[in-house]
């Protein structure tokens, strides 16, 4: 009984002072993390057959990844009309998910394929692929270093010239682990994050891994628009504003929004 005992203060001892990896960051607690909603500032015409998987804007160009294997896509697209510019379509055996531009190139990864593909970033074009161990789901760039999500509650930091993992966090709320990280973007030195089967967006510190805001966005499609629609996925800052398109899985619509705080 005593062995016992002791081996359970020791594990509670050793969650306490974070043994994996070094000391936990302490959890924020209900205060600490902002309640967002959002504004709707346009509505955008989407093509309701792209299984929206990814979503970054550079230069004026709406660079979008979609999936499910033999629909796969990296597509071009018009940020202000949703038309597509220019497309290539990955091989029937791929899963596309998540992509990020990195300079001239694309980032894209592949849900269980364990692969990358590194993209022209002007033709869309395939240059080379890389491996890499376990699930891929979002990805975005910090201007430093890649931050790609897994399904689970960590987030792995990559080199953007290998793809090498040079590090990770875990991501947490009050309530413990973050899981269902899905779709990410980079902006403002925070990770915004789809939860995947939820109508929620969190914003996280990436050197913590404390969510910091929840976005809560139910109803944002209208139940008129919401036959054959899948769930909520893709999130694209808009450069030189505080602004953002989101749309979701073979949703008919963008949205231009603004989060502001819940009221």
């Amino acid at each position: 009984m005593l062995a016992r005992l002791t081996a359970v203060v020791a594990a509670v001892t050793c969650l306490a002072a974070g043994c994996a990896g070094g000391q936990a960051p302490p959890a924020p607690t209900g205060q600490d993390v902002v309640r967002l909603r959002p504004t709707v500032l346009a509505e955008i015409p989407h093509d309701r057959d792209a299984f929206t998987q990814g979503l970054e804007i550079a230069d004026g160009v709406l660079y979008e990844g979609t999936g499910l294997r033999g629909h796969s896509e990296v597509r071009a697209t018009d940020p202000a009309t949703g038309a597509v510019r220019q497309r290539v379509t990955l091989s029937s055996d791929l899963f596309g998910e998540g992509i990020t531009v990195v300079g001239d190139r694309i980032w894209q990864i592949t849900w269980q394929e364990g692969v990358a593909i590194e993209r022209d970033r002007n033709t869309l074009a395939e240059r080379r692929r890389v491996a890499y161990q376990g699930e891929g789901w979002g990805l975005c760039h910090d201007d430093k270093r890649l931050v790609m999500s897994d399904g689970t509650d960590k987030l792995t930091f990559r080199d953007p010239r290998t793809f090498a993992a040079t590090g990770e966090v875990h991501v947490h709320d009050a309530n413990g682990p973050m899981t269902m990280l899905n779709e990410l973007e980079c902006v403002g030195g925070a990770v915004y994050a789809n939860v995947w089967q939820t109508d929620r967006i969190v914003r996280i510190d990436p050197g913590s891994g404390a969510v910091t805001a929840v976005v809560d966005l139910t109803g944002l499609l209208p139940e008129a628009d919401r036959a054959n629609a899948d769930v909520l996925n893709g999130i694209a800052a808009v450069p030189g504003t505080d602004e953002f398109l989101v749309t979701g899985k073979l949703w008919p619509k963008l949205f231009r929004v603004r989060f502001a705080t819940a009221g």
